[in-house]
Order: C-alpha cells, then sequence, then structure tokens
C-alpha cells in the first residue's frame, strides 16, 4: 500500500511525511522539485519508500504508468502570494492538480488537497461559500479554480475528493519558505539578530499590532490530512482553528518564549512594549487594499464532518514553535 505525497519537502509535505510515520506508514513515495536543494532536510528525519522529481511523477501520470496508491496528499504547490507569473501559477497550481484529480477519479483514489483561506480575499466572510470567494492575487485565484471543478463534479466523482483551505499555518520545516515563512518565524529570527519583534502599526479600525489571522500549527493541519484519509468525506474545508489572535499575541509569544529559555520572567504586552521588545512601523502604503487584517476560519463544516479534537492557540502552537527552533539552532 504505496502512500504518495506530493510537496513532500516542503513545510506541510514534510509535517504530512512525519505524521504518517508517526501513525507507523512508511511506504510512502515523496515527491517534489529539489531545485531547491535545501529542502531535502525537511526528510532527513523521515521514513520514506521511495522519492520522485516532480516532472518524473507527472510524466508517469500522464502515461498512466504509476501505480494506483492508497491515497494522494497533494500538498505541492507555488504559495507565493506575490508571485506575478500567472501563467507559472496557473500552470504549476491548477493545471497539476487538475491532472492528478483525473487520474485518481480514473484509478478511484482518495485525492486530498491544499487550497487556501486566499481565496476569500477580504471578503468578511469565512464560511466556504462560493459569495465569500474573492481571491486577491494569482495564487488565490489557482486555488480558487480548482475548488470550481470539484463543485462542478461532485455528482459524478468515483473516488472521495478532500479539499482543505489552510489558514496561517505555522511551525517546524518552514525556514526554505524565506519571505514566504510565518510571522512566527521571522519573529524569532528578528529578536534573536535585535532583541525586538516589529509589527505594523495600526490599520483597517485595529490598534498597533492587534490585525488579527486565525493561525493555526502545522501538526493540528497534518492532523486533519490523516482525518479525512482515515475518514474520506468529500468536501471542501475550512482548516484552521476558528479563532482569529491578534499578532501582538504571536509577538508576545515569542519574545516571552525566548526570554524564558534566557531564564527570564514573561513579560506583559505593555512592558514589552515599553521596553522596546516589541516596535510598531509604519503600515505600508504599498499594502492598502491588499491586506487581509482579520482572517478567521468557519470550521462548522470540518466538525460536522467528524473533526472533534482541539486545536493549539497561539501561545500553545507558537511556544511549541520557538521550543522546537531553539532545539534545532541552539
Amino acid at each position: 500500500m504505496k502512500i504518495i505525497v506530493t510537496g513532500a519537502a516542503g513545510f506541510i509535505g514534510a509535517n504530512n511525511v512525519k505524521a504518517l510515520n508517526q501513525h507507523g506508514e512508511t511506504d510512502i513515495v515523496a515527491v517534489d522539485n529539489l531545485t531547491q536543494a535545501d529542502k531535502f532536510r525537511n526528510l532527513v528525519d523521515c521514513e520514506i519508500a521511495d522519492y520522485l522529481d516532480k516532472a518524473d511523477f507527472i510524466d508517469r501520470v500522464r502515461r498512466r504508468a504509476m501505480p494506483a496508491p492508497a491515497v494522494v496528499f497533494h500538498q505541492g504547490a507555488c504559495s507565493d502570494t506575490m508571485e506575478t507569473d500567472g501563467r507559472y501559477m496557473l500552470e504549476n497550481n491548477y493545471r497539476y492538480t487538475l491532472e492528478l484529480f483525473e487520474w485518481c477519479q480514473q484509478a478511484r483514489v482518495p485525492f486530498i488537497y491544499a487550497s487556501s483561506a486566499a481565496v476569500y480575499g477580504l471578503s468578511p466572510a469565512f464560511t466556504e461559500d462560493r459569495a465569500n470567494e474573492q481571491p486577491l492575487n494569482v495564487y488565490g485565484y489557482s486555488k480558487f479554480l480548482f475548488d470550481q471543478v470539484l463543485r462542478q463534479r461532485l455528482g459524478t466523482l468515483t473516488a472521495p475528493v478532500i479539499g482543505l483551505r489552510y489558514f496561517n499555518v505555522y511551525g517546524p520545516r518552514e525556514s526554505h519558505k524565506a519571505r514566504m515563512a510565518s510571522v512566527a518565524f521571522h519573529h524569532v529570527n528578528q529578536f534573536r539578530a535585535e532583541g525586538r519583534v516589529r509589527l505594523f502599526e495600526g490599520s483597517h479600525g485595529y490598534a498597533h499590532g492587534e490585525q488579527r489571522r486565525d493561525f493555526i500549527h502545522v501538526d493540528d493541519v497534518a492532523a486533519v490530512n490523516l482525518f479525512f484519509w482515515d475518514k474520506p468525506t468529500t468536501g471542501i474545508y475550512n482548516l484552521g482553528t476558528g479563532r482569529a489572535q491578534s499578532f501582538n499575541d504571536v509577538a508576545l509569544t515569542v519574545v516571552n518564549t525566548l526570554r524564558e529559555a534566557s531564564g527570564h520572567a514573561p513579560l506583559p504586552l505593555a512592558q514589552a512594549v515599553a521596553q522596546k521588545l516589541i516596535e510598531y512601523i509604519p503600515f505600508p502604503e504599498a499594502l492598502r487594499g491588499k491586506y487581509q487584517a482579520f482572517t478567521q476560519a468557519d470550521p462548522t463544516r470540518l466538525r460536522a464532518a467528524g473533526y472533534a479534537a482541539p486545536m493549539m492557540t497561539v501561545e500553545q502552537g507558537t511556544a511549541a514553535y520557538v521550543r522546537w527552533l531553539l532545539a534545532q539552532t541552539g
């Protein structure tokens, strides 16, 4: 029984592989593009049966020369929301996903794929409904397009298909993402390099650092992926905590966890700001009209599908992540 994980050396893909290992699964074909060679580090502590380059894999799929697996976890994509090459984005994210979907349908293989909360854009509502979907960039549009295909095909599917709309994911194995890594990752690096964390001043009606996102730890993301393999219920699901928390919450947890590692007591937000451990910078004009100041997944469909496990708060997840980073780097 082989399991295929695309984007396996990437952030969510590698955590998907690790979670499978922790559940006793090692017969895994890891698919990725290692042009960025350092991503291999994400798989060093994982057990896999084989590795295939993305181009080799899709060629085998097109020729129907790839044996049918038990399940496909399709995590591979370009997730750079600043990417401006629309032809590349649609080929890499939309067309590639469509080809895998068609193959899985023909082989009657469950297909679990990464969608994104980017499909909502500046919508004030985050329910899996067409009326709420207003992508702001071609990345969000590439994810939106395939979600629409799934909706059109719901009545004719031969195997389960699950789309998971990831909100703001953070956690281990994301360092290769550089500027697209999570705010928690960047806050750790800022504080260790400069002794402070920088946040945006107030905007969109929010006070300094109080813009809010639905931050979800990658362990929770991996757990939901495995849940849907065990209990496949076709549909598109938000994958967030359902709890918006502020950037101040993230920054303060980073600061206090790093202080804890140095033997210092935690500080309340006001004191961290007074000591210039957290500083606020002007909101960039270039982001006006393009910035999600608030996201919060509506988890109703996810919970109705049977996923009942609690998800980490920002304080729990960020502290665990900072300690993991310290263990890796010292």
